[in-house]
């Protein structure tokens, strides 16, 4: 792949924060003007480097596969709900009131394409969230002590909820 077109751009009002971010087929890196040029290529590098690792997240298989997903679904139950296993995992339309939904009594999970976007152990949180779904039905003490063999579902609930409020969505944790 050639190395995209870099337009870098100065700020004397930019103290610290180095961004950067996709303009057609240029990729602009936005320093404050102080920086040294040798501070200006590490960053130039970095920058490229960290948007390079984020646009291959989201072109992840788990992130367009409903197979993808299932596998998925098919680890995490291994590592953290000792095997249960879906019939079915699938992506949906974004729902309106939640990011995603299990049927237990037909072991299927549905999940909001609003999630596709999102860091992968927020995603993995859900999957867990809706698996532990197909062995306690409701949101009791039993399914929060299956929830949370999951390591990082405090964090992953705080990051939907935060992501909840930006976008003026209204889906809390117990919907």
């Amino acid at each position: 792949m050639p190395e995209p077109q870099v337009e870098v751009r100065r700020s004397a009002r930019r103290r610290r924060m180095v961004s950067a971010y996709r303009e057609g087929d240029t990729v602009v890196v936005l320093l404050p003007a102080r920086m040294s040029k040798s501070e200006e290529k590490h960053w130039v590098a970095e920058m490229l480097s960290r948007l390079q690792r984020s646009e291959t997240r989201r072109r992840s298989p788990t992130r367009t596969s409903d197979a993808a997903l299932l596998a998925r679904c098919e680890e995490l139950a291994e590592r953290y709900l000792d095997g249960v296993q879906p019939s079915s995992v699938r992506w949906v339309p974004p729902m309106r009131t939640r990011w995603a939904s299990c049927t237990p009594s037909e072991g299927t999970i549905r999940i909001s394409e609003r999630l596709r976007d999102v860091p992968a152990w927020v995603l993995d949180y859900v999957l867990v969230h809706e698996l532990a779904h197909l062995e306690v039905p409701g949101h009791g003490k039993d399914f929060w002590l299956l929830v949370h063999r999951y390591p990082k579902a405090e964090r992953a609930i705080g990051y939907l909820e935060g992501l909840s409020a930006a976008a003026g969505l209204g889906i809390t944790e117990e919907d």
